[in-house]
């Protein structure tokens, strides 16, 4: 380093100006609430770590990481601009953009679909026509009901809120669940898992990418420099995530303890790991962090379709 002493007046001056720049603008910059779409957990030790490790502080973005609760769900946050960020998967960003909210993905973290049903008395799913089949009452399921209307399998969906008690209690058929999270709360509870009895749909024609961050487009539009930092510090922390998978549940289990959920530390290894996995690429093997056109547009059609959504929304719609 030069000393000041021997630094030319004018370029003392000019470094002096910018850096009094970028600190007023990262000043002047408004924090960015990110919501994830669910309580604590190992699903969004990324974006922990990045504010953990001080990754959004050292890109000069202000984040504050707001959890939802049970009367205030991350897509309502977003929709009243209580968030400006928030975890979605692909096909509520459709549904979104089809009822008219314009949405920007702007870190695309899940590679593949987590999504499997796990029926009782190792039955095959796909012989329990008219099922009692739990579904989250967030949402989450759009591909499990265009499986059902496509093979003519007249589920009766019954709505459950987080956890697997009423399947584990012998009041469901079979039961939707994340394999990341319920398949491992029903390991846990001792049901028995085989190739009979658990359905996934990534490998029957519906693997469509789930989890990415997404921003309404007018805010991105007005905050772009902020948006770009703020995705590249989230993708750091899911990289050092992958390469410190024990320092990363040490990180997430204080976010988790923090909020007092009801888990554990094997069960958040579990997802962790599971998560991490996710997002590896079928095809390339790598961890890409982008939104697939072909998945986009999969989605797309098989809901409307499915009169889920009245058009078809389109890949470009959903990109910076």
């Amino acid at each position: 380093m030069i000393p000041l002493r021997h630094t030319h007046p004018r370029l003392l001056l000019l470094s002096i100006l910018i850096t009094s720049f970028s600190l007023a603008s990262t000043a002047q910059d408004p924090t960015i609430v990110f919501t994830p779409q669910w309580t604590a957990q190992a699903q969004f030790a990324g974006y922990y770590v990045a504010e953990a490790k001080g990754f959004y502080r050292e890109a000069g973005v202000k984040v504050r990481i707001e959890h939802p609760s049970a009367t205030q769900p991350a897509m309502m946050r977003l929709r009243r601009n209580e968030c400006q960020a928030t975890t979605m998967q692909v096909c509520q960003a459709l549904e979104m953009v089809d009822d008219g909210l314009p949405l920007v993905n702007i870190l695309q973290t899940s590679m593949n679909n987590a999504m499997v049903i796990v029926s009782a008395r190792d039955t095959n799913p796909l012989k329990q026509r008219g099922a009692r089949v739990g579904i989250w009452s967030v949402g989450f399921g759009q591909l499990a009901i265009c499986m059902s209307i496509k093979d003519h399998l007249d589920y009766r969906w019954v709505r459950f809120a987080q956890n697997v008690n009423l399947f584990v209690a012998g009041a469901l058929d079979a039961t939707l669940a994340m394999s990341y999270n319920e398949y491992y709360q029903l390991v846990q509870a001792g049901i028995k898992m085989t190739d009979r009895n658990v359905y996934r749909f990534c490998d029957h024609g519906y693997n469509v990418q789930e989890d990415g961050v997404y921003m309404t487009r007018s805010y991105y539009n007005s905050h772009k420099e902020q948006a770009q930092r703020f995705a590249q510090a989230s993708r750091r922390g899911w990289e050092w995530a992958a390469a410190h998978p024990q320092e990363t549940l040490d990180i997430v289990m204080r976010y988790v303890q923090k909020d007092h959920i009801a888990t554990n530390r094997v069960m958040q290894r579990l997802m962790l790991k599971e998560v991490l996995r996710l997002q590896v690429d079928r095809e390339s093997h790598k961890r890409e962090f982008r939104l697939r056109p072909d998945m986009v547009r999969l989605a797309s059609r098989m809901m409307h379709d499915n009169r889920m959504i009245s058009r078809e929304v389109q890949y470009d719609e959903l990109v910076p």
